[in-house]
């Protein structure tokens, strides 16, 4: 990740991580709690489990590309409003 609000990249890049980790250790914490009520129900509550982390995880990623979709937005008109200068001037010779 290139952004170039150093606290918005850390903000996002904490919480990624906080949401895999969610998504990582629930999931694993409720498969090996609920082993001994059948692997069926394990496997149902890993699933309960993993899906809020992994939708967080969805939703940063959906708003670091639209962050760094913005920012090259951002860079490209700056390259445009150059050449429309430019040519500007030059049609005023």
């Amino acid at each position: 990740m290139r952004l170039k609000s150093r606290t918005l990249s850390l903000l996002i890049n904490f919480l990624l991580g906080a949401f895999w980790a969610f998504a990582l250790l629930g999931a694993l914490t409720a498969l090996l709690r609920n082993l001994h009520g059948g692997v069926l129900y394990a496997i149902a509550s890993m699933i309960v489990w993993l899906l809020p982390g992994l939708l967080g995880v969805v939703v940063m990623e959906y708003l670091l590309a639209g962050f760094e979709r913005n920012e090259e937005i951002r860079r490209q008109t700056r390259i445009l409003e150059k050449i429309a200068r430019k040519l500007e001037s030059a049609s005023r010779e």
